[in-house]
């Protein structure tokens, strides 16, 4: 299954009797599992700790978090130039290889200064670069099959979002939220660094194979086996209404579900939840992440995805209106359900939407500007929600005003008719 003049030679590659894409997904999966100690969801259990340890107020560490957070999103452009030039193998050596380093700082942290450094490494490269890297290597091995391979790696970041905020919760009871948070920085380097140097890989054709698995001209394969793809510029996609309304559409989603997840605790707190079912939620949260990434993966080529956004944004507000009126217990499990189930069509379209309207040769380029914004959001949001809680005490009168954009854009999105680089109306 090889071209007569690939450019890259690799035994691996060759010798893989499996289509090696899939191995690329197993990496890439792993490799986004990872980037938990980067993701609000991660924070969000070491946040209580840190603000008792450090004397700082929830508003203080929401603004160091919302200032780390903006600052290490201005790397995201060059992270996905990167990616571009470097490729995926080299991207992921450097990225995760930082990122480690990052988490160990984080257990150092001892004042607002480092707190805010720490804040802007683990975001920079966990939740943006490292998450950038895994998830362009597999869209890159894709088109047809995008959409399920991307839902099997949404699986795995579900998984992940289940099981560590409870393990966690168990480990800083046990040895602290320092040595945690280093014990985290180990587990990236022993896991991703060196799967993502041995398996993580650029563009099928570049080793003689097609997107998905198709057969090779030379083998006898289809010349058409492969989907046609017509491959956009960054400046191109910029002056598409498509570009804007999926990075306006998953920024909300970002602003919001990240100050929903940053303030968990708190917020089921005001409802007389504890720490121990506030954590449980997570595990109805990821059950139901898992379930919408792989739905959304799965339907995406069969029904246009502005309505797959609608859906997602409806999910967001119903979460934010039901976490302004939390009344006890007893909403956990639907509360778990819906972020869950944002969260997981989030990802999806994320991961999916930009290579599906704008081709992969240039899609580092295209996701790290669209990354960006969308880090912006997940800034922005954690304060939000502190500055409406310190003013008024509760935070109700903040998520039923934080529902209404999202809200809008769902009704607004299914009327808009967007057009591929092929001229089909998706």
């Amino acid at each position: 299954m090889s071209d007569p003049s690939p450019k890259y030679r690799s035994r691996l590659v060759a010798g893989s009797r499996l289509y090696y894409g899939w191995w690329v997904v197993l990496a890439g999966t792993l490799g986004a599992m990872m980037t938990f100690p980067g993701q609000t969801t991660g924070v969000s259990v070491f946040l209580d700790s840190i603000i008792d340890e450090l004397g700082l107020t929830r508003s203080g560490v929401s603004v160091l978090y919302l200032a780390g957070t903006l600052v290490g999103s201005l790397t995201l452009p060059f992270s996905g130039r990167f990616v571009d030039r470097r490729g995926p193998r080299t991207a992921v050596i450097v990225f995760a290889t930082a990122f480690a380093l990052a988490c160990l700082w984080m257990g150092l942290t001892t004042g607002a200064v480092m707190l805010f450094i720490g804040f802007t490494l683990v975001r920079a490269l966990g939740q943006g670069a490292l998450s950038l890297v895994s998830a362009h290597v597999i869209a890159i091995w894709f088109v047809r099959r995008r959409g399920f391979a991307i839902g099997l790696l949404g699986i795995g970041t579900a998984v992940s979002s289940a099981v560590f905020p409870v393990a966690l919760e168990a480990l800083i009871g046990g040895i602290g939220w320092r040595t945690s948070y280093a014990a985290l920085g180990l587990l990236v380097a022993v896991t991703i660094l060196p799967v993502g140097a041995l398996v993580y890989r650029d563009r099928p054709e570049t080793y003689g194979l097609r997107p998905d698995g198709f057969a090779a001209v030379d083998e006898g394969g289809p010349d058409t086996g492969a989907a046609p793809e017509i491959d956009y510029t960054l400046p191109q996609a910029r002056r598409t209404i498509t570009f804007w309304l999926y990075v306006t559409g998953l920024t909300l989603a970002s602003t919001f579900g990240t100050g929903l997840v940053f303030h968990h605790f708190s917020i089921l707190a005001d409802g007389g939840i504890g720490r121990g079912d506030a954590a449980l939620a997570f595990v109805w949260f990821g059950v139901a992440s898992a379930a919408a990434n792989l739905a959304t993966g799965a339907l995406i080529r069969t029904v246009a995805p502005r309505f797959l956004l609608a859906t997602m944004l409806l999910a967001l507000g119903a979460g934010l209106l039901l976490a302004g009126f939390v009344p006890g217990p007893e909403v956990i499990l639907a509360y778990g359900l819906l972020l869950g189930a944002r969260n997981g069509m989030f990802g999806s379209l994320n991961n999916n939407v930009f290579a599906y309207y704008f081709g992969r040769k240039h899609l580092g380029s295209v996701k790290g500007l669209a990354t960006t914004a969308l880090v912006v959001g997940s800034a922005v949001g954690p304060l939000i929600m502190a500055t409406g809680y310190d003013l008024l005490g509760s935070y109700t009168a903040t998520m039923i005003a934080s529902a209404v954009l999202p809200l809008v854009l769902a009704v607004v999105a299914p009327f808009l008719r967007l057009r591929r680089a092929d001229g089909t109306v998706a």
